[in-house]
């Protein structure tokens, strides 16, 4: 909800104006693109989901003899636990000790690792890992390595994520219900107070804000209970777990979902006050008084509720968390102005035949500045988590955040139509007081005469009324004149209208707050594309055989001219054997007084890793035990000394699968 109708909400015209609102809608598209584009272009680095960036052993290696112990590295800070990193050996029985993972974080390196037993035999062995991000989303892999060769494995990795399953698509169900209830609870009762005060004793208005409210509550409850599960086991059974209960409530998001049912606590007393001392409240002067501490109090306890989500998601880890998170609530509460006092009018418009068009006409203002609140927050929102064009159009979360800028698209064009009729309906009602003024004045001619009839029917006693049956004709009568004006108003064109286009935009705002709750849980593209380069380099492919490079060489002396023939065998991650050959420019071989070899891999910011090779012979030079930690496109530099001063570095990459 970066962007929204904004040709729908400011001040209404006299008369209908189709090109001002098109004109603004493009003026604002236009500048939206250009501070995204200026965003995008120049963003640095951040993440929200962690990913796996390293691991000892790695990902396919092949090691000659049995390491003491396996630790993984992350891009940001995670939550371990027991049993977070399981070691399988090829029969599937666990070769770690069981413990919990150590702690080897070292500077801004995030590293955990587990213990393993000791002599272990040959074979491939299945490392498994699970762990929550710092942005409360739990993040799971697995992958292999060899012991002295590969061999047949029993493991079956799990089909299904972190965080999905069953589990995962309940959890998600209630996060879709809070956001929707927070919206309805905070927007429903933001439109009573600033646009439509006299809709307090409404009872449709009453009855939206208060299902908001329960909707909110039991959504938090739910997420709660299927937090340990949802991060964990994924099994349902495991929601009434009192020992993972408790170690959820140890948690970020545990403590984030009890503030939160706190501050629905207090919110249900702002609801009793709104809806029963402020709507049962005669005097002008107390209500505004009332009002004014209403307002004060309900939005500190919806600046509250909406902190705890920016407590625990995206906005808490990253780039900026200290900018990101204010934002993340001026947000939500922007949403939930707009949206939730969408709702609210669209009930009114149905169910309610007092309300008028000024309180449409305030809600149009205040919904325009949650305009442009949303816009500036979400442009910032959108540079954090994206940041580059690849991202925006290549990931998950860059393609989600496209669909929700064509649902708002979308509802620019609706709100453009539902600008004209609030207009119209303004128009209508001031033409209306003028009309009924008019009438108001002629009347006063007859008031005489009236005075006189009514004298004459005085004098005339009538019979004693039954006081049961007087109230009863008194409620017939108010129903029938509540039946009339609804039906006069219904009967409206421009009201008619009004509603059906508020109804399409709350069908799309139905929408549009489903992919929001999705990018919510979506990992974000600047993390996705990091965590792509990592997987790529880490899973490329092993070499069929051996790998033959030439080099040509000139140290710039005498008889400095020549080449370097270069075997690596068997060109895979673990252990390598080296062989080389120094011919000069007649192809015989060539004495040299030093050799020396270094293999970088740039992308992952490792090496140089210095090699010495032995002499064996004339122009033969070999170097055994050569270690390949990870896979990648490595730069192997060789440098050649032909005389006491005459020497030069020659390199060239090379994959090493």
């Amino acid at each position: 909800m970066t962007a929204a109708t904004v040709p729908h909400f400011g001040p209404p015209p006299a008369a209908p104006a189709p090109r001002r609102p098109l004109a603004a809608a493009a003026l604002l598209a236009a500048l939206v693109s250009m501070v995204l584009g200026l965003l995008l272009g120049g963003a640095g680095p951040a993440s929200a989901h962690a990913a796996l960036t390293g691991s000892d052993p790695q990902d396919g290696a092949v090691v000659d003899t049995a390491p003491k112990e396996v630790t993984l590295t992350f891009s940001e800070q995670v939550a371990m636990s027991d049993g977070s990193i399981r070691v399988l050996d090829p029969d599937g029985k666990r070769a770690d000790t069981g413990a919990a993972p150590r702690d080897l974080h070292s500077g801004s390196t995030v590293k955990y690792g587990v213990t393993l037993h000791a002599g272990l035999p040959d074979g491939t062995y299945t490392v498994a890992w699970q762990a929550v991000s710092a942005d409360s989303h739990p993040v799971s892999g697995a992958f292999t390595f060899s012991i002295g060769a590969p061999s047949k494995t029993n493991v079956a990795l799990p089909a299904d994520k972190a965080g999905g399953g069953l589990v995962g698509i309940l959890y998600d169900i209630a996060r879709y219900a809070a956001y929707a209830g927070f919206i309805l609870l905070a927007g429903g009762a933001a439109f009573v107070l600033a646009c439509w005060q006299r809709g307090a004793s409404a009872r449709p208005l009453q009855r939206l804000v208060v299902r908001g409210w329960m909707t909110l509550t039991v959504a938090t409850l739910a997420m709660l209970l299927l937090r340990s599960p949802y991060t964990g086991s994924g099994k349902l059974g495991d929601a009434f777990d009192l020992d993972g209960l408790n170690a959820v409530l140890d948690t970020k998001t545990g403590a984030a979902l009890v503030s939160r049912l706190l501050l629905l606590g207090a919110s249900a007393l702002f609801i009793a006050v709104l809806f029963g001392a402020y709507a049962k409240r005669e005097d002008e002067r107390e209500k505004k008084d009332l009002a004014f501490g209403l307002a004060i109090g309900g939005t500190v306890i919806a600046a509250g509720i909406a902190g705890t989500w920016a407590l625990a998601e995206h906005a808490s880890t990253g780039l900026q968390p200290g900018i990101a998170m204010p934002v993340d609530i001026l947000h939500l509460l922007a949403v939930a102005a707009w949206l939730g006092g969408l709702a609210a009018l669209l009930v009114a418009l149905y169910r309610t035949p007092d309300i008028g068009a000024t309180a449409v006409q305030r809600f149009s203002r205040v919904a325009f500045g949650s305009v442009l609140v949303l816009t500036a927050t979400g442009i910032y929102q959108s540079w954090r988590q994206v940041g580059t064009w690849s991202a925006l159009t290549g990931t998950g979360y860059g393609q989600l955040l496209l669909v929700k800028v064509g649902l708002v698209a979308v509802l620019v064009g609706i709100a453009w139509f539902s600008r004209r009729w609030t207009a119209r309906l303004v128009a209508n009602a001031a033409a209306a007081e003028e009309t009924g003024a008019e009438v108001k004045a002629g009347a006063g001619t007859m008031a005489g005469a009236g005075v006189e009839e009514e004298e004459a029917a005085s004098v005339t006693p009538s019979p004693a009324e039954d006081p049961a049956r007087a109230a009863q004709l008194a409620r017939q009568k108010a129903a029938v004149a509540t039946a009339e004006k609804k039906r006069v108003r219904d009967a409206d064109p421009d009201r008619s209208g009004l509603r059906r286009s508020v109804l399409a935009e709350v069908g799309v705002a139905v929408a549009l707050l489903a992919v929001t709750t999705a990018l919510t849980s979506t990992e974000p593209g600047r993390t996705e594309e990091e965590t792509a380069r990592s997987s790529t380099a880490a899973a490329a492919p092993a070499a069929a055989g051996p790998v033959n490079l030439t080099l040509p060489f000139d140290t710039g002396g005498k008889g400095g001219q020549g080449t370097v023939r270069m075997d690596i065998d068997p060109a895979r991650t673990g252990t390598n054997e080296l062989h080389l050959w120094i011919d000069n420019t007649d192809g015989k071989a060539m004495d040299v007084p030093e050799l020396k070899l270094a293999f970088t891999l740039e992308s992952k910011d490792i090496g140089p890793l210095p090699v010495t090779p032995v002499r064996l012979a004339e122009g033969h030079w070999t170097a055994s035990g050569v270690q390949i930690p990870m896979a990648g496109d490595w730069k192997v530099a060789v440098t050649v000394r032909t005389s006491d001063i005459d020497q030069t570095t020659i390199d060239k990459n090379v994959k090493i699968g």
